[in-house]
Parts: C-alpha cells; structure tokens; sequence
C-alpha cells in the first residue's frame, strides 16, 4: 500500500503546478489506458524507488475568499487525519499571511511529519527573503520553483526519507472487495444486508463512516474479505468538504482491493464524485462492480433501468465492460446477485490466455483490420502475449509501436473482451518493437 502525501496551503501558492510536476513523471506510464483525461487532484508519484499518492488539497476548495479559511482548515484537518506526510506550501512573493499562519497552528499540533516548501523562488533576492518563514515555527524549509522544478529534488529526498515504511501486504487466498462510493450512498446498509447484523452503525449523517474495517464474510459458497470505508465519525466534523474526504476515504481502500464495488445513490445518479472514484479504481487497476442502490425509491417504468444503465456506461467510456446491478440495501433485493458477480469480476481479472490461443484469435483480424498508415508507413503486428502481470496486460510486437493511436488499442481492447472474458476488469495493451 503506498503512502499517502497531501499538499496543503491557502489558494493560489502553486500547489497544483507542483503537484502535475510530481504526477507527470509517472502519469504517462500510469494512464496508459488513456483517451481519456480527466480533471483529478490525486496521482500517484515515485522517487528513488518510492511510489507515493499525492493528493492536491487545492483542487477541492472552492467559494469566495471568506468562504476559503474555514473549507482550507477543514482540508488540513482532514489531511492531518489521512495523510503519512503533510507537505505545507506557502508563496515567498507574498510572504507569511494571516492565513499560512492559521494553517501553520494547525499543523504544529501534529504528530506527523511536516514539509514546509516555499515556493516561486527563483533567485538570490528571494532565497533572502524567504528567512522571515522561520516565524511559523515549523523549523527547516525547503525553498522551490513549482514552475520549473528547481529545489524540488532536495525537498523529495527529504520526504522519501521520512516516510513511514510500507505496510506490507500480507498476501491471502481470498479476495479482497471494498466497497466504496461518495458519502450515504448505502455503503454500511450494503453490508450489514449482507452480514445479516447491525455490525456498522448507520446513520443518516453524510459522512459517519471513519476508518477502513474489513470483515470476513463466508456464506452461500463465497469466502472473502469486506473492506468497508466506514466506522464512526463524530458528528462535529461531518461538515467537512464531502467530495475531497470521499476521494481520500477511497485512495487507501482502493489500492488495498481487488475488487471495488462502487455504490452509488440511484435518487442521486452517476455524479462527479461517483466518477472520481470509478477513475482512481480504474486508474489502479482493480476489478469493478457498480451498485445502484436505493432503486425501490426510483419511480420506473419498462425503460427506467434501461436508460439508467446507458447513461452510466455514457458517462464511463471508453471502459464500458462493467457490470451494473440494481439493489436495495433496504429490501435485499439483488444483494447476493452483487456479490456473485464481484467473485466473477475477481475470477476475470485472474483470467490468463495463453500466446498460442491469443495469436489463433488476435492475427486474422489484425491482418484484416491492420492499425492505419502513418505517414505512408504501415504497422506490421507479428504476434502478442499476455506479460506475467497480477493483472491483464499485454504486449503486441510490431515495427512501429510509435504509430498505433489509442483507438486502435481500443478497437483491439474490444475485439479481446468479445473473445475473452475480462467483465469488469480493466485491460491494459502496449505496443512494442519487434
């Protein structure tokens, strides 16, 4: 499981220039299933040999000014609860405001470690100018330039140091689900419905769930392990900014899956924040189940569930392979069929094809539907193989790798989902040369 690294600050201090500077090194190599950008304030990063994920606080505060110091207090007290190391930005050009110092007294009451970087300076003056940092009390700092990267490496070296040592992962025979989705989606109801006891509080309070609990769950044939996003919230602190500790509730729970079972609010529909949290389990590669939960509350008629579905798998594309049951955690309907169907998700992305079979289906219809000429250079595909990855990665050889365009990977993505069964699992294709 990695680490988690939150950068904090008041707006406008750089902290998203210095966040794509760390995720773009690893960005390319990560969505390589891309086509698809998308707005994210998480990534994952990696310095001398160690990969973190990093989330940019600042992506999630919005309002006017006045409205900036109590969403930025709630950030950092979330962050503080979440994140292994807090990186603290603050701007030389306007030195210490009432804000930096605000955030600085929250972050000195902290047991964990803290970053404090000074950013935009770029030069001998402003190095000077960054001494009167000192007066936060936060000690060392590390003086950077988001813009074009300068002081960062001292600043990484530090943080790789200081970072707690990975949780290993104890590896087991059974599967790993966690349910996951933004705040009273139904996630707790889902699985006291399935234990068949009150083992989680529920209540009616957006965000009562707290700490990641996993419950073993052996019943009907299925033995597995249940990590729930949830516990125990107090109540005080539930007035948080919702999609910002959805996303960080999610990151560690779904790193630590197999499969993620996304539940969604059906009076609510397929949201943002649903989206977010289907990108970073698709990001990661895990299995996928969405749940819609709450459909005895849908008024229906012969098309309702129709329509649902496609506007989900609308909003989803170009990953469209994932399958879409209709629950509710109230009646139990279909909540066996649920986790039925995360045992099959988890059995596909297990699936290994071998090279033989693969080039038998794959070589005809790559001949007959080759990749388009480049520049009046044609691809020429010899064969493929599966990689011996934990997950469904493959590797096609051919002349010029440098030539084949992300809708021809999708056109052969699909072409392998007809043949084979990869239901809810993502699947990653790469080019290379022969």
């Amino acid at each position: 499981m990695s680490n988690i690294v939150a950068i904090v600050g008041r707006p406008n201090v750089g902290k998203s220039t210095f966040f794509n500077r760390l995720i773009q090194r690893r960005e390319a190599i990560v969505d390589a299933a891309s086509g698809v950008t998308r707005d994210r304030h998480y990534g994952k990063s990696e310095w001398n040999g160690r990969e973190f994920t990093l989330i940019d606080t600042g992506g999630y505060v919005k309002g006017s000014d006045d409205v900036f110091e109590a969403e930025i207090d709630k950030q950092v007290e979330l962050a503080i609860d979440e994140a292994d190391v807090i990186i603290f930005m603050v701007d030389v050009d306007t030195g210490v405001t009432g804000m930096d110092e605000d955030v600085a007294k929250l972050l000195r009451k902290v047991k964990k470690p803290v970053l404090l970087a000074i950013n935009k300076v770029d030069n001998s003056k402003r190095n000077a100018d960054a001494v009167e940092f000192y007066s936060l009390g936060l000690g060392e700092y590390f003086t950077i330039a988001s813009i074009n990267g300068s002081g960062t490496g001292e600043l990484l070296d530090e943080l790789v140091k200081i970072l707690p040592p990975e949780e290993e992962r104890v590896e087991e025979d059974l599967p790993r689900f966690a349910v996951v989705g933004r705040p009273n989606a139904g996630k707790s109801s889902f699985i006291n419905a399935l234990i068949g006891e009150n083992r989680y509080i529920v209540t009616d309070i957006a965000g009562t769930t707290r700490d990641s609990i996993d419950t073993k769950y052996n019943r009907f044939g299925f033995e597995f392990n249940l990590v729930d996003t949830a516990g125990i919230r107090r109540k005080t602190k539930v007035k948080e900014n919702l999609e910002f500790y959805s996303v960080m509730r999610s990151v560690r729970a779904i790193e630590y899956c197999d499969v993620a079972i996304l539940v969604l609010d059906a009076t609510r529909g397929f949201e943002g924040q649903d989206q977010n949290i289907f990108w970073l389990a698709e990001k990661n590669k895990k299995g996928i189940v969405i749940l819609v939960n709450k459909w005895d509350l849908v008024e229906k008629n012969t098309q309702t569930t129709k329509e649902f579905e496609a506007k989900i798998r609308q909003e989803i594309a170009p990953f469209t392979d994932v399958p879409i049951i209709f629950i509710s955690t109230l009646t139990k309907q279909r909540i066996f069929k649920a986790i039925e169907t995360a045992v099959e998700v988890f059995e596909n992305r297990k699936n290994r094809i071998t090279t033989s079979k693969l080039n038998d289906a794959l070589l005809d219809i790559m001949k007959q539907n080759p990749p388009p000429a480049y520049k009046g250079k044609f691809v020429k595909i010899k064969y493929c193989m599966q990689l011996p990855t934990p997950t469904p990665q493959f590797a096609f050889f051919c002349n010029l790798p440098q030539y084949v365009k992300p809708p021809y990977k999708r056109y052969l993505e699909n072409k392998m989902r007809e043949l084979f069964n990869f239901h809810g699992v993502p699947i990653i294709i790469y080019f290379r040369k022969k």
